[in-house]
This record gives C-alpha cells, sequence and structure tokens, in this order.
C-alpha cells in the first residue's frame, strides 16, 4: 500500500442524505491535508426491460430514454445533482480544488475501484437514531470489504459540532476543540498502517489519540477467571505491558500527539462503540485477505461500523 502520488480525497455522491453528509465530512478533510476533493456520482444503468415498465413511471422513463443516445446521465436531472452539491462546497470551503466525476456502472465495483487513486474514500451511512448508530448498506459494506484504500463511513445526522467537544454551557461547536481520535487496536498482530493513519489523523487535527485495546483471556485460562482476581490481575498487566511497547515509538515518532492508552477484558467491538461516543474519528483495521471466498471486514470492524457514534475509518492492511 506504499504510495508515491496522491490525488485526491475521494466522496461517493449521489444526492441522499447522507452522502451530502459524506461530501461534507469529505471537504474538512480534504482541506486538513490539503488535497482537492473529487465527488463520484455512479449512475447504474437500468436493463431494459425495467425501463420500459409502467411501474418506474414516465420520469424514469424519460431519464432512460435521454442517456440512450449519449451513453451518459442527462445533463438535467440526476446529472445535475453532484454539480449543485460541488458548487454548494466551494461556497462553503473557499479555495478547496472539487472535481465531479460522474460514471456508469455497479456502485461498489465502480467506487472501490476509484478509491485506489485516493488518500481514502469516504461514503455515507444512514443512522437509525442517537442509540443505534449507522445502518451500513449492502453497496457500503461491499466498498469497505474490497477496496485497497481507507475508507471512512459518515452517518446522515453528523455535523461538524458533533466531533467537537462541549462548550463551557454544555453546547457542542465547531469553534471547540476536537474529540480525540480513536484507535482499535489488536497488540498480538499490530499494523504500523493502521497506527500511522490513527497519529496522522490525530496530529492534523491538534488532537489526542486514544487507543483501546480490549482483549480475552486464552481458552485454558477463561474456566473460572472471574473467581480467580491474582490471575485477571497478572494477564491484565500482561496487555497493558505489551500495550505500552507497541506504542512507544509511535510515541516517539509524533511527539506533538497526546496518547492515552487503555486496556480492557472484554470484547474489543462493544470498548470501541463505547470510546466512539466522545471521539470525533474513530480508526479500525481490516485484514486484506485474497481467497475463493471473497473479501472479509471482521467482527470488531463490523460491530464498529454498525454501532459507532462517530465517523468510522477503515484501513487495510496485510
Amino acid at each position: 500500500m506504499t504510495r508515491t502520488v496522491t490525488l485526491s480525497v475521494t466522496a461517493g455522491f449521489d444526492g441522499s442524505r447522507e452522502s451530502r453528509a459524506a461530501a461534507e465530512w469529505a471537504a474538512r478533510e480534504a482541506q486538513l491535508l490539503g488535497l482537492p476533493l473529487k465527488l463520484i456520482h455512479v449512475w447504474e444503468p437500468v436493463p431494459e426491460p425495467m425501463a420500459q415498465a409502467p411501474l418506474l413511471g414516465v420520469e424514469t422513463q424519460r431519464h432512460r430514454t435521454e442517456r440512450s443516445e449519449t451513453g451518459a446521465p442527462p445533463a438535467e436531472g440526476p446529472g445535475r445533482i453532484p454539480q449543485d452539491a460541488a458548487e454548494g462546497i466551494r461556497a462553503r470551503h473557499p479555495g478547496l480544488d472539487v472535481t465531479v466525476e460522474q460514471l456508469s456502472g455497479r456502485p461498489a465495483e465502480v467506487l472501490a475501484d476509484e478509491a485506489k487513486d485516493a488518500e481514502l474514500l469516504v461514503l455515507g451511512s444512514r443512522g437509525l437514531s442517537g442509540i443505534t448508530g449507522f445502518l451500513v448498506g449492502s453497496v457500503g459494506l461491499a466498498v469497505v470489504a474490497h477496496a485497497d484504500r481507507p475508507v471512512v463511513l459518515v452517518r446522515a445526522a453528523g455535523q461538524d459540532a458533533d466531533e467537537h467537544e462541549s462548550d463551557p454551557v454544555g453546547t457542542q461547536s465547531a469553534a471547540t476543540a476536537l474529540r480525540p481520535v480513536v484507535l482499535g487496536l489488536d497488540i498480538d498482530s499490530p499494523d504500523h498502517e493502521l497506527i500511522e493513519f490513527a497519529f496522522a489523523a490525530a496530529a492534523r487535527r491538534g488532537t489526542t489519540l486514544r487507543v483501546v485495546h480490549g482483549w480475552n483471556p486464552p481458552p485454558y485460562y477463561a474456566y473460572g477467571l472471574s473467581a480467580d482476581l491474582e490471575l485477571h490481575a497478572s494477564l491484565a498487566q500482561r496487555e497493558t505491558t505489551v500495550l505500552t511497547e507497541v506504542m512507544r515509538p509511535w510515541r516517539k515518532k509524533f511527539p506533538e500527539v497526546e496518547v492515552t492508552e487503555e486496556s480492557h477484558y472484554g470484547t474489543p467491538g462493544g470498548h470501541l462503540v463505547d470510546a466512539s461516543r466522545d471521539a470525533s474519528l474513530v480508526v479500525v483495521g481490516r485484514r486484506i485477505r485474497r481467497s475463493t471466498f471473497g473479501a472479509h471486514i471482521g467482527p470488531v470492524t463490523h460491530a464498529v461500523l454498525h454501532h459507532a457514534m462517530a465517523p468510522v475509518a477503515v484501513v487495510p492492511h496485510n
């Protein structure tokens, strides 16, 4: 995943509320990174029999007819949506270079392919409520599972102020400091790309990095562990010591980033979801597995994607 050329921050955009939230988040991130923003609008062709079906209505058939001569979305209607969004982003983020690219194909495949030439890809996810977090659709999950670059999922209800600390009277405001970046880390196989992504994100935000590690005892220790307080304490100390050693060289590499380390007994996904309530960004990993059974996200990352209260960055690694 080593890259010599970085082109842009890329956001998938279809005009929905969640994609608009993703585009706004991507615009802020592009400014922090000093990179251009590219909005990708994927137009999925409608099969001919469906396009002619009366149930699809006159409007759908009109757009299908207009496209048939050019092979692209019509200039008016759906094709105009990302252009209008780009104009709004330029107005709200002066100086940001914003481009729009309209492509045809299956959204998950097109977006995963576009991610190859991006610093990161940003997608929207529909928020169910203040408690349940994300509703990640099939396109988002497929892109996360197959993209070779980091993918960020942003809730539709997410606002810039949500990522900031509350002011003295308890009101969230974009004028206050950003909340910590939370990194979910497996200390048995820590990946340097995942850790570096989290440190860099915290550094450019000028905020702290909160490293959260969840652990469970080996199977041969599990039985009766709750009653053996001395054994539990010994295992907990071991996990804490290893976590400190893993983070030591990264503290030296990013001395400007204040780091807090947490090692908790129990399911890692649950601890990360809890930590997300006070985070500006949650960073988790996805191990790249090339097999005949396709790509996998992993149970911890899957849980975080569906329940986190903050934007989630999924970093693929070997």
